[in-house]
């Protein structure tokens, strides 16, 4: 069965969202992003206070409002659960990990709002290979759930080849990647079938611009093992049925 997910929308995504979304066909939604530690709580305030959406919870109540958002999706479905986290060191992550309705944590590394990037989160730990491995070593050694990566493509300074195969080669369950083409409106396809002949272990989710069926299986086709979908999905429901992929 072909992976569907309802990707993180940072101040969108909750229980509430995702049970209006999972009838259009996705077999796995996305809680967060959420900011899981102090520093990225503080960066989220600052976000906030410019205009953009971002949840607003303190570091310490967030395992307890996960816990309760992720039990309100369990009860009513069985979907898989994932939740999009940002943070600056490995362990409030693992806490994530050991909520035994969170079926999947998702390491950010692919918000670029400065506020964030200015404090090592998001898309910056792919321009820091060595960091990003050990991050990533660290989540999936000690986590009690799947561990998935969301990465940003089309980064520049980045060593897309050496960041999917480190991620593969330490074992995470899902690459997400947002397989961005600057100055167009549709995914990198290139990109992703790039990705796809590099990791061997991974599930690749490829993400960007699906928009309809065809676009779609267009990612499928490219070489993604799943896709997901956050921009078409922001308005609570979709124009198609993801049921018939």
């Amino acid at each position: 069965m072909t992976l569907k997910v309802l990707a993180p929308m940072a101040g969108i995504s909750n229980a509430r969202f995702c049970l209006k979304l999972i009838p259009y066909g996705f077999n796995m939604v996305t809680l967060g992003g959420y900011n899981a530690d102090t520093p990225t709580v503080k960066a989220a305030k600052k976000i906030i206070e410019r205009g953009r959406l971002e949840f607003d919870f303190e570091a310490d109540e967030l395992p307890q409002i996960i816990r309760k958002e992720a039990s309100l999706i369990k009860d009513k479905t069985d979907v898989l659960v994932s939740v999009n986290l940002r943070a600056v060191s490995p362990d409030p992550i693992i806490k994530i990990s050991k909520i035994s309705e969170v079926d999947v944590v998702e390491i950010n590394a692919h918000c670029r709002q400065r506020e964030l990037t200015s404090i090592g989160c998001g898309q910056t730990l792919l321009m820091d290979l060595p960091r990003l491995e050990d991050f990533v070593r660290e989540v999936v050694k000690k986590s009690d759930s799947k561990v998935s990566v969301k990465i940003r493509g089309n980064v520049p300074g980045v060593d897309e080849v050496g960041v999917f195969k480190v991620l593969d080669d330490i074992g995470v369950d899902y690459i997400h990647l947002d397989a961005m083409k600057p100055g167009f409106d549709s995914a990198d396809f290139k990109l992703i079938k790039k990705t796809s002949n590099i990791i061997e272990k991974a599930t690749l989710i490829g993400n960007n611009s699906i928009r309809d069926l065809k676009s779609a299986r267009r990612m499928l086709n490219a070489g993604a093992d799943a896709i997901s979908i956050a921009r078409a999905a922001m308005n609570g429901g979709l124009s198609f049925d993801l049921s018939l992929l």
